[in-house]
C-alpha cells in the first residue's frame, strides 16, 4: 500500500526561508549602503550578486533532489545559508560581506530548490506553494515592522535571514532522507513538455525583472516623484505587504476554480496596468493605488506560476528551473529599473514594463492553455463516445471522483475492433447446444465439424 503522503509544512518552511533573502532585498541592499558606505549601485551589485548566486544553486539542483534526498540538500543549504548570512552580519568589511551574500544566497537557493521540487510531488502544488507564498509573505510583513525599530546597519537584515534558517533546521527531519528507490535513476531522463517549460522560463525571467525593476525604485517614485515623506513611504509599503498576504489568502481560497490560464493572463495584464498607475504617480493616492493593487496581484499570478511549472514535471526539476530562471530575473532588475528610469524617466519606465507585460502574457496563458488540455464541458462526453468515454474520464480522475469532473483533460478513446464470428458458425454453434437428445454417435461427428469452422 503507498505510504501516508507527508504534510506540507516541512517544506512551507524550507521554502520561506530560502525565499526569504529575496523579499528582503531592498533592505538589504538599503543598508549595506547606510552602514558600510557603499554606494546604490554597488549596494545593489551585492543584492544581484546574491540573487544570481541563488539562481545558480536552482540550476545546479534542478535535477539532483532525487539523487541527493530532500534531507540532505535542505541541511546543506541551511548550513551555507546560516553560515553565510552570520559571517555578514559579524563582519564591518565589505569583502567578507560580499562573500557572505554569495554564500548565503546559494544556501538560499538550494532550501528553494529543495522546496519547489517537494511541492510538485504534492496532490496540490498550487495550494502548496501558496502556502509558502503566505509564510514568507508574513514573516517578510514581520520583519518590515520590526528592523527599523532596532536600529541601523547592515548586521540586523543578514542576521534576521540567518536566524530564520537555522530555525527551519527543526523541520528537516521530517523530510525524506532520500534512500534510492529508482527513482534517482528515473530522474536522469528527458524532461516532459520540453518546450513548454522553456518557454516558462524564459517568460519569468523577463516577468520576475519587470517586477523588481519597479520594486527597485518605487521608493524613489514616492519621495521625488510623488513628493511622500519617507514615514508616507513606508506606510504605504506596508499597506502594500498586507494587500499581499490578502492576494496569497484570496489564491488559495480560489484553487483551480479556473484554471491555470485565467488567473495568469488577466493577472499579468492587471500588473501591467498598475506598474503604469504607479510609476506616472504624483501624489499620495494614485501611488497608494498602483502600489497596493500591484502587490496584491502579483503573489496571485506567482503562485499559479510555481503551479504550472510544478505540473510540468512531477519530479519537480521545471519547478526549480522557472524558480531560478525567476530569481535570475529578480537578480537583474534593480539595474534595468535604474537605467530604464535614468533614461526615460519614471513614467517612461513604467509603460516599458507595461508593454514587456503585455507581451509575456501571449506566452505564458498559451503555456497554461497547452499544457491542461482542453476542458471537458457538459456535452462532450456524449459527443465523444457517450458511456465508453465517461468510464476512460473518469478512471483519470482520482479515485474519489465519480463521474467525469469540470475542468479535466479529455480523454481519447481509443475503438477496439471485436472480430465477430459468421452467422452460419453461429448457428450451428446452438444447433450444437439443442443437439442434447441426439445419440452419442452423432455428438463426435457435431464436435468435429464445428472445430473445423
Amino acid at each position: 500500500m503507498p505510504s501516508r503522503p507527508r504534510a506540507p509544512w516541512p517544506l512551507v518552511a524550507l521554502f520561506t526561508a530560502g525565499y526569504l533573502a529575496a523579499y528582503l532585498l531592498p533592505t538589504l541592499v538599503g543598508s549595506l549602503s547606510t552602514g558600510l558606505g557603499l554606494t546604490p549601485a554597488r549596494a545593489g551589485l551585492v543584492g544581484s550578486a546574491l540573487l544570481l548566486s541563488s539562481a545558480t544553486a536552482g540550476f545546479t539542483l534542478a535535477a539532483r533532489v532525487e539523487r541527493y534526498g530532500q534531507r540532505r540538500l535542505a541541511r546543506l543549504g541551511l548550513t551555507l545559508a546560516v553560515a553565510g548570512y552570520g559571517c555578514a552580519a559579524l563582519t564591518a568589511y565589505v569583502a567578507p560581506v560580499v562573500a557572505g551574500a554569495v554564500v548565503g544566497g546559494f544556501g538560499s537557493g538550494t532550501a528553494t530548490a529543495v522546496a519547489a521540487a517537494g511541492f510538485a510531488g504534492r496532490r496540490d502544488p498550487h495550494r502548496a506553494s501558496t502556502l509558502g507564498l503566505l509564510s514568507v509573505s508574513a514573516t517578510a510583513g514581520a520583519l518590515y515592522l520590526t528592523l527599523p525599530h532596532l536600529g541601523g546597519g547592515h548586521a540586523l537584515p543578514f542576521a534576521s535571514i540567518a536566524l530564520v534558517a537555522a530555525a527551519v533546521w527543526p523541520a528537516t527531519a521530517r523530510l525524506e532522507s532520500g534512500h534510492d528507490t529508482g527513482g534517482a535513476r528515473r530522474a536522469a531522463a528527458p524532461l516532459p513538455r520540453a518546450r513548454s517549460g522553456a518557454v516558462l522560463a524564459g517568460a519569468m525571467v523577463c516577468w520576475s525583472l519587470a517586477q523588481n525593476a519597479l520594486w527597485g525604485v518605487s521608493g524613489r517614485i514616492g519621495l521625488d516623484q510623488a513628493g511622500l515623506s519617507e514615514v508616507a513611504v513606508g506606510a504605504v509599503f506596508a499597506a502594500a505587504l498586507g494587500a499581499g498576504l490578502l492576494g496569497v489568502l484570496g489564491a488559495g481560497a480560489l484553487g483551480a476554480r479556473l484554471g491555470r490560464a485565467v488567473p495568469i493572463g488577466a493577472g499579468t495584464v492587471l500588473i501591467a496596468g498598475c506598474i503604469a498607475l504607479s510609476s506616472a504617480a504624483e501624489d499620495l493616492a494614485s501611488f497608494a493605488t498602483g502600489e497596493i493593487l500591484w502587490n496584491t496581484c502579483y503573489p496571485v499570478v506567482l503562485s499559479y506560476v510555481i503551479g504550472l511549472a510544478a505540473s510540468l514535471d512531477p519530479r519537480g526539476r521545471w519547478a526549480v528551473l522557472v524558480g531560478s530562471a525567476s530569481s535570475l530575473g529578480v537578480a537583474c532588475g534593480p539595474v534595468t529599473g535604474s537605467v530604464l528610469s535614468e533614461r526615460a524617466g519614471y513614467p517612461g519606465m513604467g509603460l516599458v514594463l507595461a508593454a514587456l507585460l503585455l507581451l509575456l502574457a501571449v506566452p505564458m496563458t498559451a503555456v497554461a492553455l497547452h499544457t491542461s488540455g482542453r476542458p471537458l464541458v457538459p456535452g462532450a462526453v456524449r459527443r465523444r463516445g457517450g458511456a465508453p468515454a465517461a468510464v476512460v474520464a473518469a478512471a483519470a480522475a482520482p479515485a474519489a471522483a465519480l463521474a467525469p469532473q469540470l475542468g479535466a483533460p479529455e480523454q481519447p478513446v481509443a475503438e477496439i475492433p471485436v472480430a465477430s464470428a459468421p452467422a452460419a458458425a453461429a448457428r450451428r454453434s446452438y444447433g450444437l447446444a439443442e443437439s442434447t437428445a441426439s445419440t452419442e454417435s452423432e455428438e463426435p461427428k457435431s464436435y468435429a465439424s464445428t472445430s473445423a469452422r
